[in-house]
C-alpha cells in the first residue's frame, strides 16, 4: 500500500467518527473491534493457549483502562478488505453488520494493527496521520487502544493476510511476529 492510501484509510475511518452517538437499541457499545469476538477472554478461560506477551498486555489493559472519550459511530471491523478504492480514495466501507458506537480507538487501533499485518511496522503511523489530519485532533490513547486490538487476535495468526515487500505472501508466523511487534511497541509507547 502506497503511503498515500494508508493515510487515506486512516482518514476515512476518522469521516466515520464524525458522527457523535448516544446509546441505541439498534447500535450496541462496542468495546473492541469485531467485538463479537473475544479471543483475550479465551486465553484467559484457557480454551486457546496464550504467550508471555499476550498475557503481559492482557493484564495491563484490563488493570489500566483509558479514559473514556467520545462516544462516536464506529464500524468496529475495519481492514483493507472492508475497503473499496478508486486510485488511493476510499470511497466506501462495507460489511457493517459490527458497527455500533464506543471510542474512536476501536477502529484506529484496528485499521493500524491491520495495516501493520499486511504491510509492515512503517504502516500503523501514516494511518494514524491520515485520521488526526481528517478529525483535525490528535488521538487519545493510542498505545491502548493498539493493544486492545493485538489482543482481539488469535495467539497463532493462522489465515490472516501479511505481505512481503516483494508483495508475496507471509506465512503465519511472519504475520504472528508483526502482530508481537505492534503490540511490543504499544505496550514500550504506553505512559
Amino acid at each position: 500500500a502506497s503511503v498515500a492510501r494508508l493515510r487515506e484509510a486512516g482518514a476515512a475511518v476518522a469521516r466515520v467518527h464524525a458522527f457523535s452517538m448516544e446509546t441505541q437499541a439498534h447500535l450496541p457499545h462496542r468495546p473492541r473491534p469485531c467485538a463479537v469476538d473475544d479471543r483475550a477472554d479465551e486465553r484467559r478461560r484457557g480454551s486457546t493457549p496464550t504467550t508471555p506477551l499476550l498475557q503481559q498486555a492482557d493484564e495491563r489493559v484490563r488493570s489500566h483502562g483509558v479514559a473514556a472519550a467520545a462516544s462516536v459511530f464506529v464500524h468496529g471491523d475495519v481492514w483493507g478488505g472492508n475497503m473499496l478504492w478508486e486510485g488511493d480514495r476510499c470511497v466506501a466501507l462495507i460489511d457493517w453488520k459490527t458497527a455500533g458506537f464506543g471510542d474512536p480507538g476501536v477502529d484506529l487501533g484496528s485499521l493500524r494493527m491491520q495495516m501493520t499485518l499486511q504491510y509492515g511496522q512503517d504502516a500503523p503511523s501514516h494511518v494514524l496521520e491520515g485520521w488526526e489530519r481528517q478529525a483535525g485532533r490528535e488521538a487519545a490513547g493510542v498505545p491502548y487502544w493498539d493493544a486492545v486490538a493485538a489482543l482481539n487476535t488469535p495467539t497463532v495468526m493462522d489465515g490472516w493476510a501479511g505481505f512481503a515487500d516483494d508483495g508475496s505472501l507471509l506465512g503465519a508466523a511472519a504475520v504472528t511476529e508483526r502482530r508481537d511487534g505492534f503490540l511490543r511497541t504499544a505496550l514500550s509507547q504506553w505512559s
